[in-house]
Parts: structure tokens; sequence; C-alpha cells
């Protein structure tokens, strides 16, 4: 079974390849859902570490209808990571009634080629999962970030079942939010290939009427080899 590891940083990068995960996703603020990670930071972790990278391109917080603009920062930065010798591309657009923006994701998935994509937790908002999964197999996404349409992965679990069996071998369900030692068995006996998580721990918490009071975090060697051990991987 394949654990990735959301990771907000370098030292949450490294931490994932020490523990023994088998790969990233790579993005900055994990309060706000995620958000492209700068160039320097994407270098370094390709440069320095071996673990395979995805990276999450998500050019703001909020909604994924993005304007004209938005969007060509959104293949730029794609086009960024590939130069840099990145693993896959995170990504997706979604119309403003929330279904999938097939133009457009088509678009994101031609210019990854060759890396694999995975469309990322915009599929949660989708109104109809059914139908969206089947245009997800249609336009060739890899897989699929999602929780069920719930908050955490372990409430939307039967849904998650119910699109694995639609799906029916033609994509990965990537089941993702939530997901730590104390629940990732039952995913893995339910026949999912492969679990995300941030594993994240609080390392600072120190707050500013400036810049706010998101507590720091950084994804934990401990938690991580937990997560491994309980879904009987090798660490």
């Amino acid at each position: 079974m394949t654990l990735e590891i959301c990771t907000n940083s370098y030292q949450s990068a490294k931490n994932a390849q020490i523990a023994g995960a088998k790969r990233i996703e790579l993005c900055s603020e994990l309060s706000v859902g995620g958000i492209t990670p700068s160039y320097g930071l994407i270098h370094q972790i390709i440069e320095e570490l071996d673990i395979e990278t995805f990276v999450l391109i998500r050019p703001r917080s909020g909604n994924f209808q993005y304007s004209e603009a938005e969007f060509d920062i959104i293949k730029k930065d794609i086009q960024i990571c590939k130069d840099l010798g990145c693993h896959g591309i995170v990504s997706g657009v979604l119309n403003e009634d929330n279904t999938i923006d097939i133009k457009r994701t088509q678009d994101l998935i031609a210019l990854s080629k060759p890396l694999p994509f995975t469309f990322h937790r915009a599929f949660d908002v989708v109104p109809n999962p059914e139908k969206a999964l089947e245009q997800l197999i249609k336009l060739g996404v890899h897989r699929i970030l999602t929780s069920g349409q719930h908050p955490k992965a372990i409430d939307g679990i039967e849904n998650l079942k119910a699109l694995k069996e639609q799906a029916k071998n033609r994509i990965i369900l990537l089941a993702g939010s939530g997901i730590n030692s104390q629940n990732a068995k039952l995913f893995k006996d339910a026949g999912f290939e492969e679990l995300h998580a941030s594993a994240s721990e609080v390392i600072h918490t120190v707050s500013s009427v400036y810049f706010g009071n998101t507590p720091q975090t950084v994804s934990s060697i401990t938690e991580i080899k937990a997560i491994l051990k309980t879904i009987d991987n090798e660490v």
C-alpha cells in the first residue's frame, strides 16, 4: 500500500523520506487546503531528496474557478515543475457550478505529460461525483485525491468504497483528509491501494496581531512510521 505524505516544507519532506513514505504531495499553507509551493522549495527538495515528489498546483485559496490570468499561472507553474524534475502534478479546475471544467482540466493533463496527473480535492465539491468520476477517467487522470465528499475521509468511507467499486481499477482513488495511524488500516481493509496524510504535529504556536495565529506544523516521523506500521509497510 502506498502512503503519500502531504508536506508543507522542506523539513516535512525530509521527515517523510526518513520515515519511509513512498511519495509526497508538496504544497504550502495547509491551513487553507494547500497552494502552490515556491520555486525555491521545489528546487531544493528535488535537488537534495530522493523521495517521489508530486506538486500541488493551486494559485490561491478559495474556490476552483480561475480567471484567464490565474489559469496562465497554473500552466506556467506546471512547466516549471516539469523543468525542475518533479514526478507528478496535482491540480484541477471547476466550472462556476462546481462541475468539472473539462477543457481546462484536459489542457492541464496534456501539459503535464509525461508526468502522472492527480485531480485534487476540488472533486469533493462536485455536485455529481459519479458523473465526475467517469469524466476524469475519460480525460486520462491517473488518480483522484478525495475524502468522499466529507471533511474527513473516515466519515466519507462509504462514499469512497462506492466510488472505488464504480471505478473498477480504471483510476486510483487516493483517500485523504484526517488519515492517521488510528484509522489507516480501515482503508487498507476496504481495498484502497493508496493513502494521503499530512501526519502533522504542531511545532510553534506563537501568534501575532499582524500575522495571525495559524500554528506552524511539520510532518511527524513518528506518526508516518506508525501509519506505515499499521498498513504493514516496511519501515
